[in-house]
């Protein structure tokens, strides 16, 4: 096994992690009892965790490698994932769900290290075919999941078989992870500027988008479209095969169309794609929403991130957790926003909100297309 097989496990199960949530949350809701505006405040813990996490992981891999860093917010992701269908209380939801985050937080930012240094060192895009795997991920967490309660597995015995998995993945790819990272320089964090506070707004809307389907989508499927529990995991299914699809062939299409029309073409894709979900009550149009944003989102932040490796505004130490970090706010405002929003109105108007947001990342896109058109 080499660098790139065990960087593309890595985002297989970050994917398999987050896609595990995903189906579990309609289960954490019943258990704990809360109402929407309360689930979306507990979900700001994940985001809490991440958060505070991400910052201090530049500086970690620098220090320790990117090897060291990966397994141990691995394991702290398995120390948290099987209480998350099992506890009933809110207030241990939200410490398991702020362990949760603090887990996936290092482990999303650390393996963007090492996926850009692995890019870097090749002679050719991998960064879209990297993130791809995530989808994968996805794709397995969200229908192994689905597919084992549909056999009569528990949600706590399904979510106990994912851990296994994980371990073992995280077993066989621990050799061929990078021991190294980029050397210490500068501050271990600073707050984004020029190019790279363009990168992490457009990537702070697009993980907004993408959290509202991972922490929404099986529920709006579930209350608002009236399907059974068992199968609310479709909507992220559906969005993970599309995306998953996207970015498997996003390096040639990046190489092919440029990344500046990929950027706006995708926007404005995930937002019919949003603009579906507001329209539709029938499953097969509702899920071909889930799929058009997937296909928009697919190749937006990986070529984010590709330019975060290239840009000379931050050194890339300070500017990886940077863009991680602000990115990820999307991830702890947005469930959060769309929970108030459902409960003083619907879960649909929080939708519209968001496609709003996915037209202004389209926007900004044309504010660096200096640099998007350098790279076509």
């Amino acid at each position: 096994m080499n660098d790139r097989v065990s960087t593309r496990i890595i985002f297989f199960v970050a994917g398999l992690a987050t896609a595990t949530w995903a189906v579990i949350v309609p289960f954490a809701k019943a258990n704990t009892g809360v109402n929407d505006a309360l689930l979306g405040t507990l979900l700001l813990c994940l985001g809490v965790g991440a958060i505070v996490a991400m910052p201090v992981t530049g500086i970690l891999t620098s220090r320790y490698g990117c090897r060291k860093v990966i397994c141990a917010a691995v394991v702290i992701i398995l120390l948290a994932m099987p209480f998350l269908p099992l506890v009933t209380s809110p207030l241990l939801l939200g410490l398991c769900l702020l362990v949760f985050g603090v887990g996936v937080g290092i482990t999303d930012c650390a393996m963007n290290v090492q996926a850009i240094l692995v890019e870097k060192s090749s002679a050719k895009p991998l960064m879209s075919g990297f993130h791809g795997m995530f989808s994968v991920g996805g794709i397995a967490g969200a229908g192994m999941m689905t597919g084992l309660m549909s056999l009569d597995f528990g949600v706590i015995a399904a979510t106990l078989t994912m851990s296994a998995l994980v371990l073992f993945l995280l077993l066989i790819s621990f050799k061929a992870m990078l021991p190294y990272a980029n050397p210490t320089e500068g501050p271990a964090f600073a707050i984004p500027k020029g190019t790279v506070l363009i990168i992490s707004a457009i990537c702070f809307i697009v993980f907004m988008a993408e959290g509202t389907v991972l922490d929404w989508g099986a529920l709006y499927l579930v209350e608002s479209r009236n399907i059974p529990e068992t199968l609310g995991g479709l909507g992220f299914a559906t969005f993970a095969v599309a995306m998953t699809f996207g970015r498997l062939t996003g390096d040639y299409i990046v190489t092919r169309f440029g990344a500046l029309r990929v950027v706006i073409l995708g926007s404005v894709i995930a937002a019919i794609g949003f603009l579906m979900l507001i329209t539709s009550y029938a499953l097969l149009p509702v899920l071909a929403g889930y799929l058009l944003i997937g296909l928009g989102c697919a190749n937006i932040v990986p070529v984010m991130f590709t330019q975060t490796g290239k840009q000379k505004s931050m050194p890339q130490m300070v500017a990886v957790p940077a863009v991680t970090s602000v990115a990820y706010l999307g991830i702890l405002a947005g469930p959060a926003i769309i929970g108030y929003i459902a409960w003083h109105s619907s879960i649909a108007h929080g939708f519209i909100f968001v496609t709003l947001l996915v037209i202004v990342a389209a926007l900004l896109s044309f504010s660096i297309r200096n640099l998007l058109k350098a790279h076509i």
